[in-house]
């Protein structure tokens, strides 16, 4: 995405092949930039100038995908529509068109641009500050693309991860931070500048692994390349709080514009911790299979802080709650999450996954400690984030 706004062709590493991935590429290309394969990478060219689409954009199920190119298209002298599948059809966006609008974003669409399909005209927009209740990279992000030209500032209350952040500098954006913690955007005359990107490995897809090796007696699993950026390595952190035995090497990659390293884990006696603040913030989407450790670990562990996760796919609150319990783990719900009582997981039952992959991957982690055997429901989802999940889960098991 950030690519389709720079001023040359750039070449891309590293590109995951999944669903997501796929329906932002046919976004890109639906708007007038060429991706094409070379090898094992992706050249992308941008056009001249974003062209209107002749159809409807579909996000599928990538909420990353929709939110920013809200950003990207409110500002475009274009008219588009975004839309996705039934689940992300279902997601809120207000939390994104709401601060757009302030900026003069021309918006409209279900349940007052809250729901998709989302029709947008874009125009010139006006510089806001945008104080947000919530830390959330992508709402932080869209406003970013959407104040490229104009210039934006941003606040949030805690840091959310920071990769557009790290990919504008890459490309020529001026941004800083002032004292009171507001991310100041200052305006650009011309387009984002072209240059090769490096994808590291997705530390939310490793850690699926990562907690299978941790939980697993006289396991050993290394995940090699896999991004390492403090502001979404919270699941190492958490692991590390647990007992697991943990080992991070760090490795020098100067073209992906982040810190990525391998990561080694080996069977470990876990104990519960608590997640909370910004450590729940740096950790959100692995929370899910962190709760599965959590549901094997000696103790009680607290989570909390963690709303956000109410919004995504599913409100994964409530059915990481429901799907521990089937599986005979005591667990007390709350607003912001859940406490846990660390136990012995039952088998012989079925678990909803409810379409999302974040839950079918986790219970399926919980799979390989229960007595006996559960039913993981709903798994076809996994494609959109991780399609190789069963297979190499299938490998390690071997």
């Amino acid at each position: 995405m950030l690519s389709l706004l720079a001023d040359g062709p750039c070449r891309i590493r590293g590109l995951l092949d999944s669903e997501d991935v796929r329906a932002t590429a046919k976004a890109v290309q639906a708007l007038g930039a060429q991706l094409k394969p070379d090898g094992d990478d992706w050249v992308l060219t941008p056009p001249d100038e974003i062209t209107e689409p002749v159809d409807v954009l579909d996000c599928g199920n990538s909420g990353t995908t929709i939110r920013l190119m809200l950003g990207i298209l409110a500002s475009a002298p274009i008219f588009s529509v975004v839309t996705g599948d039934g689940s992300l059809r279902r997601r809120p966006m207000a939390r994104v068109t709401e601060p757009l609008r302030k900026m003069g974003a021309v918006i409209d669409g279900r349940c007052e641009a809250d729901r998709a399909p989302l029709a947008i005209r874009g125009r010139t927009l006006k510089a806001v500050h945008h104080d947000l209740k919530v830390a959330s990279a992508q709402v932080k992000s869209a406003l970013l693309l959407a104040g490229l030209r104009g210039g934006v500032a941003v606040r949030e209350p805690s840091r959310s991860r920071d990769h557009t952040e790290r990919l504008l500098r890459r490309m020529g954006a001026n941004l800083r931070y002032d004292t009171e913690g507001w991310l100041l955007l200052l305006p650009m005359d011309g387009n984002l500048r072209a240059v090769d990107h490096d994808v590291p490995g997705d530390l939310s897809s490793a850690a699926f692994p990562l907690v299978a090796g941790a939980l697993v007696p006289d396991s050993e699993i290394t995940v090699r390349g896999v991004g390492l950026n403090p502001t979404r390595s919270g699941v190492i952190d958490v692991l590390e709080a647990m007992g697991a035995d943990l080992v991070v090497e760090p490795s020098a990659n100067p073209d992906a514009g982040e810190p990525c390293g391998d990561v080694t884990v080996r069977g470990s006696r876990l104990v519960g911790t608590q997640i909370d603040g910004e450590l729940a913030v740096r950790c959100l989407d692995e929370l899910p299979v962190l709760a599965v450790a959590a549901a094997c670990a000696e103790g009680e562990t607290s989570i909390r802080g963690a709303e956000e996760l109410r919004v995504k796919e599913a409100d994964r609150i409530t059915r990481v709650a429901d799907g521990l319990r089937a599986l005979g783990i005591e667990v007390e719900e709350h607003r912001d999450g859940m406490t846990i009582s660390g136990g012995r997981l039952h088998g012989n039952t079925v678990v909803q996954a409810h379409d999302d992959h974040r839950l079918a991957m986790a219970f399926s982690v919980a799979n390989l400690m229960v007595d006996g055997h559960v039913e993981v429901q709903g798994t076809e989802s996994v494609a959109t984030s991780y399609p190789h999940f069963f297979d190499d889960l299938a490998g390690l098991r071997a």
